[in-house]
């Protein structure tokens, strides 16, 4: 029996070793996802005997041991995202885009020990189990790390696939809020998500502009549902629940019924939450109708292609956004400057997030060298990475490694887009 409890007692000690080596830095300690005090559930009646994602999930497998490869002629860094077949394929380019400009500013600085970062491009379709397939694909190409996508569908399967087959995975598309709260391991989030933008939201409609019945009118997808998802709860809290919830399809060009019915019960706000195109006809269409009520809008609304839909109509409209394009950060002049000249146009928000987060996976391969385990360990120490400048702004992971930074508000004024901080939360209690 004695080398049986050595043998235990040596495993225990090796657990604990990568345990406090993985976690012993100071990490984020406010409320999970950054939730305002005021807006925790429950939480004016009776704390929560516990509470979950508040300590970073670790990993005590196998892997660390295993010696680089040789004869290596590049260092294959891999990409998911929508790139045909998918009404987000322009998100998709501007995140290969981003992803692009990295790697190649990477090997003009001499790759990794001479050798060239290889980036391997899948494209995902929003198939359910497809992007799965093409995790496994990049896991049989050797890839040490991969960066996507942007579909919550997608992102959520591939994640599996990446838990599986032990790939670091660094996601700047998914604003899912549940994306993290799967406690994988092996995957952070560089893009804002969407409770971030649903807590502006809600502080700006409600407590400030004093909006008190609420209509939404949402895509009836995953990004619709999840994404207002705490819009909807926490307007709840706050005492003033949405009065009603009306769907559409994306695609669709005529909004009549539901917007019917939006003004038969009068609202005070309007919210409207989806892709650039039908969220400019929707607004079109409520003006045209005579209603004139203020509008907001989900963040995929920054966008030229609702602008130019939109025109007058989108005067005024509010909704939010990761970063802050006018930003004076030399790090973001810099990338807006690069980006433009190598792809002749701007970068958008999966651009930049792209580009910040496969400058971390490419640093980690830096520090941590060709091991998927070891690239893991630096990317989740919570010490190496955590308030990381990038172009798209400080990356601030909590817990569950998903960026939780301040994001900002955006008006349109004079047919642009104005980016403020988003305004202090007025309830603190």
């Amino acid at each position: 029996m004695k080398p049986l409890v050595n043998i235990l007692t040596l495993s225990v000690s090796i657990i604990l070793i990568f345990n406090s080596t993985a976690f012993s830095q100071p990490i984020y300690r406010g409320n999970y996802g950054n939730v305002p005090s005021a807006y925790v559930a429950y939480d004016k009646y009776k704390k929560a005997y516990k509470y979950h994602f508040l300590e970073p999930m670790g990993f005590y497998g196998a892997g660390r041991e295993i010696p680089p490869p040789k004869d290596l002629k590049e260092v294959r860094i891999g990409f998911l995202g929508p790139l045909e077949g998918s009404n987000i394929v322009e998100y998709g380019r501007q995140m290969l885009q981003g992803s692009t400009l990295a790697i190649e500013e990477a090997n003009k600085k001499g790759g990794y020990k001479g050798l060239p970062f290889k980036l391997m491009v899948h494209n995902d379709v929003g198939l359910w189990g497809a992007a799965a397939n093409e995790v496994v694909k990049m896991d049989d190409e050797g890839v040490w790390a991969w960066l996507g996508s942007i579909d919550d569908i997608v992102s959520h399967v591939a994640i599996r696939a990446t838990l599986k087959l032990e790939i670091p995975n660094i996601n700047a598309g998914d604003p899912d809020p549940t994306f993290t709260e799967t406690n994988i391991p092996w995957v952070l989030r560089v893009i804002p998500d969407d409770r971030q933008s649903s807590y502006v939201l809600c502080n700006y409609m409600i407590d400030i502009k004093n909006h008190k019945r609420i209509a939404v009118i949402r895509a009836n997808n995953r990004y619709g549902r999840v994404g207002t998802l705490h819009f909807n709860r926490t307007t709840t809290r706050l005492g003033y629940p949405i009065i009603i919830e009306e769907r559409f399809g994306d695609g669709d060009k005529v909004f009549t019924a539901q917007l019917e019915r939006i003004k038969k019960i009068k609202p005070d706000a309007i919210l409207i939450w989806g892709n650039p195109r039908e969220s400019a006809l929707i607004l079109n269409e409520i003006r045209a109708m005579g209603m004139n009520q203020p509008v907001y809008c989900s963040d995929r609304v920054v966008n030229p292609e609702f602008l130019k839909i939109a025109g007058s109509n989108a005067e005024g409209i509010v909704t939010t956004c990761q970063y802050n394009p006018d930003t004076d950060n030399p790090k973001y002049l810099a990338f807006k400057k690069a980006y433009i000249a190598r792809f002749g146009m701007e970068p958008d928000v999966f651009a930049v997030h792209a580009y910040d987060g496969m400058n971390l996976i490419i640093e980690a391969i830096k520090i941590a060298g060709l091991n998927r385990a070891l690239i893991r360990d630096v990317l989740t120490d919570m010490k190496t990475f955590q308030g990381y400048e990038g172009a798209s702004g400080k990356i601030i992971f909590d817990a569950s490694w998903n960026n939780i930074r301040p994001i900002y508000l955006a008006t349109v004024k004079n047919g642009k887009f104005v980016f403020t901080p988003a305004p202090p939360y007025k309830r603190t209690d």
